[in-house]
C-alpha cells in the first residue's frame, strides 16, 4: 500500500530528515546548561539489599507479572543476581557498572551471554537473567541509564507496568488519568508519555514528584541520541507533569529551548573569525550600533558584516588580519559578493545576490562610523580608522531600485487576475476537505464513503486518536489523513481570505488575538462598527481597520474553530522569531491543536499551507505555464494595487497598509506614477467644471446644522430613508411602497402587523366590491412583504464575531 504525500489526497508537508535532526540538538544545549539534570548516584537502600532480600523482591514481582515472566520466577533471579556477585562493587549498581552492560545499550546482552559461556552454564538461562534485570530496574535494584533503558533494554509494556505498581502507583494512576482526559490524544501517545515517566523514574529514581525539567531535557537527549527517529510529543509528557504539579516552567516543552536575543559577541563568533583584533572590533561595532536598531536589524548587521564580509575574506585570502584592504582584494570581495556561494542550498550557488547593494551600504557605514568616531574617541577607535573600500558611486540606488520596482510590478500584474480564481479554489478545497472528514468519521473501518465528488475506503488505525481519519483512495493506491488534509485547506484559506482583504503583514497575522476585534459607535446614530486592530509590528504604530462583511465571515469561522466547548479561546504563547523571543500568551487566532497540545501556527507553517493549496489549485503562470507561487506579501502588494486603482486615495491606503511614507505605498501599487497624477488631475478638472464655483468654499454654520439635520430627517418609523441629500421624496412619504426605505429589524413586529392589517383590507375590498381599492392595497401588501423579505435576508446574514465587550470602544 502507497503512502502518499502528493497532491492526491495530500499529505501536510513539514517532516524533516534525519540529518537536520542532528543539526538541531545543539540548540537545546542551554536549555540543559539553565536546567541541569539529578545527578547519578551509585548508592541508595535498595542498591545495598542483601542478596536473599533482593532475590525475594525479584520472585515477588516476576510472580505477580505475565505468563512469561512467571516462567522465569525461579531460576531468573538467580541467574541475575550471580552474574552481578561476580562482578567488582559493594552495590548491586556498581556490579552493574563495572559489568560494562550499561555501556553497551542495545548489545548488552552480549556481556551476559560471554560470562555464561566462561562459566559453561546453558545459554537459554540469558532469557530468565534479562527477564529479572528488568525487575530489579523496577524494583529500584539497579538503575540504568537513560541511553541503556531507551536503546532496548526496557521496551515492553510490562516494563512501564511493574514499575509504577514497584516505585508509585498513585504517581502514574495520576499520570494516567490525565491522559485518558484528553480525547485527542491516541492511545499509542497515551503509551510512550508513561514509558517516558517511567525510564526517568527508573534511571534517576525517586517517584513522578521528584522529576525535574533538567530530568526531562535529558531524557530528550537520550531519545535523539538512541533512537532513528528524531522524539516527538514531548509536550504531552512536559504537560501533564506541569498539571500534577510536579514541574513549574514555561506553558510549553518548546519553550525551553528558547535561548534569548544573541548577544553581539555570540552573533559574530557563529561566523568562526580567525583573527581576534577584527573579531574585537565586530563586536564593539554592533555593541556601539545596538541602542539605536531594534534586535533583528542589528543581527542582519552583524550577518552582512561578520559573514558577507570579513567571513569571506578570511576564506579567500587567509592570513589577512586589517580592515585596511589592498584594492585588488576588495575589488574581489566585491565581485564575488554580486553571486550566492550556495551556503543557502546547492541550487542558490552562482545566483544574483539582490541584496549585495544593502552589504555594501553595510561595509561603508561601518568604515566611516569608525573613522567619526575616531575623532570622538580616539584612544578606542583611532587605530581602525583607514580609507573605506568601498566608494559612494558603487552604492547609488537608483538604477537598483528602478529594477526592484519592475520586478515588484511585473509579479503584481501576474497575480492580481488570477487572485479570484485562487480564492475560489482554497475555498473548494477547504469545503472539500471538510466534507470527506465528515464522511470518513461517519463510515465504518474497511467501508467505502464519498463526498466531494470522490470514493474513498476507511482505513482502520487501531493507534490512532478518535479524532485521527486515515481513508485510502482505491484507485490510486494512496493514503492520507484526512484530519491533517483539512486543518491545511482550513488554514490556507483562512489565511489567505485574511491577507487579501487587510493587506497585512505575515508577522501581524500571525499576531491578531480575540482582543484585535474591537467595535467603535458612530457618532450620532450609535451605529457599531467592527475594526480589527493591527498590533505595532515593523513600524512599530498601531492601526485599525475596518472589518468588511467579507472579513467578518472569515474571521466568525475561525472564531468557531478555535473556541473551546467553554466558549473561551486557549491562551498560547507563540514565538518571535524576528525577537528570538517568546511572546506571553494570548487568545491568538491563527492556533491549532497538534501533538496534543495548543500552539500557535508558525510562519513556516503558513508559507507550506499556503505553497500546498496554491499547487493544489493548478493555477499557472500564464507566461511561463509554471505554477504561480504566491508568498504571503504578495497579497500586499495586490492588495494596495487593487485598492488605489480602485479609486481609494493613495494617502488613505497608506494609513490602511501601515506605511510611514506615501512613497513606499506607491511603490507597492502596481502602476506608474504618472497614471495617478494624471488620474487625479483629470477627476479634479471635472468636478469642477460640474459644480458651481460657490460650493468651493467652508460652509457656514447654518448650513452645517442643516446638513447634519437632514441626517434626522431620514428617520422614519419602519427604518431609514436613502434619498438623496436635498432632494423631495418622490413617493409622497408612502414608505412602506418605496424603494429607498431601508427597513429597521426592530420594527419586525410592526411591519407584520402593518402586512396582516393590508391583507385584511383586501379580503374586506374583495368581499364589498372595492376594485379601486383593492389595487392601492395589494401594492402597499407587495412593498411590506419585501421589506420583510429584506430583514429576514440581513438576518440570515448576520456573523457573530465574538467581540470582547470589555474592549468595546
Amino acid at each position: 500500500m502507497a503512502v502518499s504525500g502528493g497532491q492526491a489526497l495530500g499529505r501536510a508537508p513539514g517532516g524533516r530528515s534525519r540529518s537536520r535532526g542532528l543539526d538541531r540538538r545543539s540548540l537545546w544545549q542551554p536549555a540543559r546548561d539553565r536546567f541541569p539534570a539529578r545527578p547519578d548516584v551509585t548508592d541508595w537502600p535498595g542498591a545495598a539489599l542483601p542478596r536473599a532480600e533482593a532475590q525475594r523482591q525479584l520472585a515477588r514481582v516476576l510472580a505477580g507479572g505475565s505468563s512469561s515472566c512467571q516462567d522465569y520466577a525461579r531460576a531468573g533471579p538467580g541467574a541475575l543476581l550471580d552474574w552481578l556477585e561476580d562482578q567488582p562493587g559493594a552495590t548491586w549498581q556498581q556490579r552493574w557498572l563495572a559489568s560494562g552492560a550499561d555501556q553497551a545499550r542495545s548489545g548488552w546482552r552480549e556481556v551476559p551471554r560471554r560470562w555464561l559461556a566462561e562459566r559453561g552454564l546453558p545459554a537459554w538461562r540469558l532469557a530468565g537473567l534479562s527477564v529479572a534485570l528488568r525487575a530489579a530496574v523496577s524494583t529500584g535494584i539497579v538503575r540504568p541509564s537513560m541511553h541503556w533503558l531507551l536503546g532496548g533494554g526496557a521496551t515492553d509494556r510490562y516494563f512501564a507496568r511493574a514499575l509504577a505498581a514497584e516505585l508509585d502507583p498513585a504517581g502514574f494512576a495520576r499520570l494516567r488519568e490525565l491522559l485518558d482526559a484528553d480525547p485527542e490524544l491516541s492511545a499509542a501517545v497515551r503509551r510512550v508519555t508513561v514509558h517516558r515517566a517511567a525510564v526517568i523514574v527508573a534511571a534517576k529514581g525517586g517517584t513522578l514528584g521528584d522529576v525535574t525539567i533538567g530530568d526531562l531535557l535529558a531524557e530528550h537527549a537520550a531519545e535523539e541520541e538512541a533512537m532513528s527517529k528524531p522524539c516527538q510529543g514531548m509536550q504531552v509528557i512536559y504537560g501533564a507533569l506541569r498539571a500534577m504539579g510536579t514541574i513549574e516552567g514555561p506553558a510549553t516543552f518548546r519553550q525551553l529551548r528558547a535561548a534569548g536575543p544573541r548577544t553581539p559577541e555570540q552573533m559574530i563568533d557563529r561566523y568562526h573569525i580567525a583573527c581576534q583584533p577584527v573579531r574585537d572590533l565586530l563586536v564593539d561595532y554592533l555593541r556601539e550600533r545596538q541602542p539605536a536598531l531594534d534586535y533583528s536589524t542589528l543581527d542582519h548587521l552583524g550577518y552582512e558584516l561578520g559573514k558577507l564580509f570579513w567571513a569571506d575574506i578570511e576564506q579567500h585570502h587567509p592570513g589577512i588580519c586589517a580592515i585596511g584592504l589592498p584594492g585588488d582584494v576588495a575589488r574581489a570581495w566585491k565581485q564575488r559578493l554580486q553571486v550566492k556561494d550556495g551556503s543557502g542550498g546547492a541550487a542558490q550557488a552562482g545566483a544574483e545576490r539582490i541584496s549585495a547593494r544593502h552589504c555594501l551600504i553595510s561595509v561603508r557605514a561601518f568604515y566611516l562610523d569608525i573613522a567619526q568616531w575616531a575623532l570622538d574617541d580616539p584612544s578606542r577607535w583611532a587605530q581602525w580608522a583607514v580609507p573605506c573600500p568601498v566608494r559612494p558611486q558603487e552604492i547609488s540606488g537608483r538604477k537598483l531600485a528602478q529594477h526592484r520596482k519592475s520586478r515588484m510590478d511585473a509579479r503584481t500584474r501576474e497575480r492580481l487576475p488570477a487572485l479570484p480564481a485562487l480564492a475560489s479554489a482554497v475555498d473548494r478545497q477547504r469545503k472539500d476537505a471538510a466534507a470527506l472528514l465528515v464522511a470518513a468519521r461517519q463510515a465504518l473501518p474497511g467501508q467505502e464513503f464519498t463526498a466531494a465528488g470522490r470514493t474513498l475506503i476507511r482505513l482502520p488505525v487501531a493507534k490512532g486518536s478518535p479524532a485521527t481519519a486515515w481513508a485510502r483512495d482505491p484507485a490510486s493506491g494512496e493514503c492520507a489523513e484526512l484530519a491533517i488534509q483539512e486543518s491545511y485547506a482550513f488554514w490556507a484559506w483562512a489565511a489567505i481570505e485574511v491577507l487579501r482583504h487587510t493587506g497585512i503583514r505575515l508577522e501581524e497575522l500571525l499576531e491578531l488575538s480575540h482582543h484585535s476585534l474591537v467595535q467603535y459607535r458612530l457618532p450620532g446614530g450609535g451605529e457599531l462598527v467592527p475594526l480589527l486592530q493591527i498590533a505595532p509590528s515593523k513600524t512599530d504604530a498601531e492601526r485599525l481597520l475596518l472589518v468588511s462583511p467579507d472579513l467578518a465571515e472569515v474571521l466568525a469561522a475561525i472564531i468557531s474553530r478555535v473556541r473551546k466547548p467553554s466558549g473561551a479561546i486557549p491562551l498560547v504563547a507563540a514565538y518571535d522569531r524576528h525577537e528570538r523571543r517568546w511572546r506571553p500568551p494570548a487568545p491568538v487566532l491563527f492556533q491549532r491543536r497538534f501533538r496534543g497540545y495548543d500552539q500557535a501556527i508558525q510562519e513556516s507553517t503558513i508559507r507550506k499551507m499556503l505553497s500546498a493549496a496554491i499547487a493544489r489549485a493548478g493555477i499557472a503562470n500564464p507566461a511561463t505555464g509554471q505554477p504561480l507561487a504566491c508568498t504571503p506579501h504578495d497579497f500586499r502588494r495586490m492588495f494596495i494595487t487593487d485598492a488605489v486603482l480602485g479609486g481609494l486615495p493613495p494617502h488613505i491606503a497608506q494609513v490602511i497598509a501601515g506605511h510611514r511614507d506615501i512613497n513606499v505605498t506607491m511603490g507597492y501599487k502596481a502602476a506608474y506614477p504618472g497614471e495617478a497624477i494624471q488620474a487625479h488631475l483629470a477627476h479634479l478638472a471635472r468636478r469642477r467644471a460640474l459644480r458651481p464655483s460657490e460650493e468651493y468654499r467652508a460652509p457656514t454654520d447654518e448650513e452645517w446644522q442643516q446638513f447634519l439635520g437632514h441626517f434626522q430627517h431620514r428617520k422614519v418609523a419602519t427604518g431609514t430613508c436613502g434619498r438623496a441629500f436635498a432632494t423631495p421624496c418622490a413617493h409622497e412619504h408612502a414608505c412602506i411602497r418605496c424603494p429607498m426605505l431601508w427597513p429597521d429589524p426592530a420594527q419586525k413586529a410592526r411591519l407584520t402587523e402593518i402586512r396582516d392589517n393590508l391583507a385584511a383590507r383586501i379580503d374586506e375590498a374583495r368581499r364589498e366590491g372595492w376594485l379601486g381599492e383593492m389595487e392601492g392595497l395589494k401594492i402597499s401588501l407587495a412593498g411590506a412583504q419585501d421589506k420583510l423579505a429584506q430583514i429576514s435576508r440581513r438576518e440570515s446574514t448576520t456573523t457573530d464575531l465574538g467581540i470582547p465587550t470589555t474592549l468595546a470602544r
